[in-house]
């Protein structure tokens, strides 16, 4: 999670301005309020980082955190700031008992704030810069085969009323690796059945393209056709997956889907539908895919994201190395 640094910062309409909060000391001219800081922060990452709205939601809940920990210390303004009480904050998480991945997503964003901050003359110094990241063990992704994938796209009930969408939904998951919150802003619009592609918007409101396979494709034609107008029933909904009452389908309920068909296949590792998009990723590298069309696919900003992917199927690197060394 990271957004791009900037120097200066657009002041807010005095009727979206924050109140200023009471102070214990005096403000001076390159010090702010941390509450304020952390509102314009927001304001910031929304109008010119562009960022999603699951990422916004992320930011403001670490620099929330932080700011109520300097609070709870007695540091209300941005001049108290320093490498020690960010180091006590991180402390705090652990003896909370968070993992190290969140710890350092917390550091993370904490880096972000200070420089914006300091950038706007609101810090002396950079405090981010005196800060170092704890480094740790990069878990492998947990993927099916293709054995469980054929067991679970199979798994909706053709009797049930949302059989249609369940299907289009699994099918589209497994076929094109989006993200669960892709899939859920998906528009009609944003499909074309007869080229066969789709077009989602990912983290840092990115647009990218990404083909749909033949048989997710049928399953997507076939809900969108035959159920998708019946959940509608007139109402000018644009969202392509629909409730049984006819909104939006939302994360939580496209995760709870996913699960529920994996314990009806009798899956017994946890399935999510980011486990399908692990899955998806492994097994185009498995059939021989470029790592960098695998990174579009995604949608990832760094090919080193993607070259995790490398790491799970051991028999493909081995059979590189069998097939290109000198002497195997």
């Amino acid at each position: 999670m990271s957004a791009p640094f900037v120097s200066q910062t657009h002041p807010l309409p005095s009727s979206d301005r924050p109140e200023r909060t009471a102070a214990k000391t005096p403000l001076r001219s390159a010090d702010l309020v941390l509450r304020r800081a952390a509102d314009q922060f927001m304001v910031y990452l929304q109008v010119e980082c562009g960022l999603t709205k699951n990422s916004l939601l992320a930011y403001h809940r670490d620099v929330s955190a932080f700011v109520e920990y300097l609070a709870g210390c007695g540091l209300e303004t941005t001049a108290g700031v320093t490498p020690v009480a960010v180091q006590g904050f991180l402390r705090a998480l652990h003896e909370r008992g968070l993992a190290l991945s969140s710890i350092t997503r917390h550091l993370a964003t904490i880096r972000v704030f200070l420089r914006f901050c300091q950038g706007n003359g609101w810090m002396d110094q950079d405090v981010a810069a005196r800060l170092e990241t704890p480094r740790r063990w990069h878990r492998l992704p947990e993927t099916l085969n293709l054995k469980h994938v054929e067991v679970l796209l199979a798994a909706p009930d053709p009797s049930e009323a949302l059989y249609l969408r369940d299907r289009a939904i699994l099918e589209l998951l497994y076929a094109t690796g989006i993200r669960v919150s892709e899939l859920c802003d998906l528009r009609v619009v944003d499909v074309n059945l007869d080229i066969g592609y789709l077009r989602c918007v990912g983290k840092g409101r990115k647009e990218r393209i990404v083909p749909i396979g033949r048989t997710a494709l049928e399953a997507l034609y076939e809900y969108m056709t035959r159920l998708r107008p019946n959940l509608a029933a007139g109402r000018e909904e644009e969202g392509l997956f629909l409730s049984r009452t006819g909104r939006r389908l939302g994360r939580e309920n496209c995760w709870r889907l996913v699960v529920k068909h994996a314990l009806r296949a009798g899956l017994a590792d946890f399935v999510s539908p980011h486990k399908l998009r692990h899955s998806f990723a492994t097994h185009l590298l498995q059939g021989g895919a470029d790592l960098r069309v695998v990174q579009e696919l995604l949608g990832h900003s760094n090919v080193a994201t993607t070259q995790i992917y490398t790491h799970v199927d051991r028999s493909r690197l081995k059979a590189i190395h069998q097939r290109y060394h000198p002497r195997p």
